[in-house]
């Protein structure tokens, strides 16, 4: 039983460490943040932006002139056709609520909007990519076009697809792959059959054979298994 508690305790401490969706285009970004004290150099037009937004981490396309574009959930859309409360600075809760409702929208905020009140970094991800960046005002006019209501996904249509989509032309989250690996190495892990029919076994004990409990109790385990 200890050796189960302490499994819970290490897989649930993965997951804060990941904070979800905590982006690491380079195993180097900490150093390069704290060797970034000086002041930053201007922005260019097509620039590639972050922020880290609650959860995660978030993208945005520098247009010029103080203005950002960005892939954003936003729940306002689904509420109110007031054009004047829907172009307001986008709060985590309506940012959480627009992803759990899949309504998101490309739309363009200042640096400070966008910002939210964290430090804005420049995405140096050009060297990770295999396809080689956009011409830097191509990128700017890609992430333009797209302007307006988006199809969204918190792990396959999210705002980093979006930069990496009008920076490099193909679509790629690196917040996602991680996400994934981390669910991967939670399955591969035999314990995690071993958790999953322990909870199967108790709750046929607490609500009784039914379909309902028993399938899952079977199933669950068992594809968990097949799977590691």
């Amino acid at each position: 039983m200890l050796q189960l508690l302490t499994f819970l305790v290490e897989k649930v401490s993965l997951l804060f460490k990941f904070k979800l969706f905590e982006s690491s285009w380079s195993e180097s970004r900490q150093r390069e943040r704290a060797g970034r004290r000086a002041p930053s150099p201007p922005l260019r037009r097509g620039d590639v932006l972050e922020v880290p937004r609650s959860l995660f981490t978030h993208f945005g396309i520098y247009l010029g002139d103080n203005k950002v574009a960005h892939l954003i959930p936003d729940i306002l859309p689904v509420l109110t056709s007031n054009d004047k409360l829907i172009s307001s600075v986008i709060t985590n809760e309506r940012l959480i609520l627009g992803c759990i409702y899949r309504c998101a929208t490309v739309r363009v905020d200042t640096l400070e909007d966008f910002a939210y009140g964290a430090n804005i970094l420049v995405n140096h991800a050009d060297k990770m990519m295999k396809t080689p960046p956009l011409p830097d005002d191509t990128v700017a006019k890609r992430a333009e076009k797209l302007i307006g209501a988006f199809p969204y996904s918190l792990l396959w249509s999210n705002c980093e697809h979006f930069v990496t989509y009008c920076r490099y032309g193909a679509a790629r989250s690196r917040q996602t792959e991680q996400f994934c690996e981390v669910l991967k190495s939670i399955i591969r892990d035999q314990r995690t059959v071993i958790v999953s029919g322990l909870l199967g076994i108790i709750s046929v004990v607490y609500f009784g054979m039914a379909p309902l409990t028993t399938l899952p109790t079977i199933l669950i385990p068992f594809t968990l298994w097949m799977a590691g």
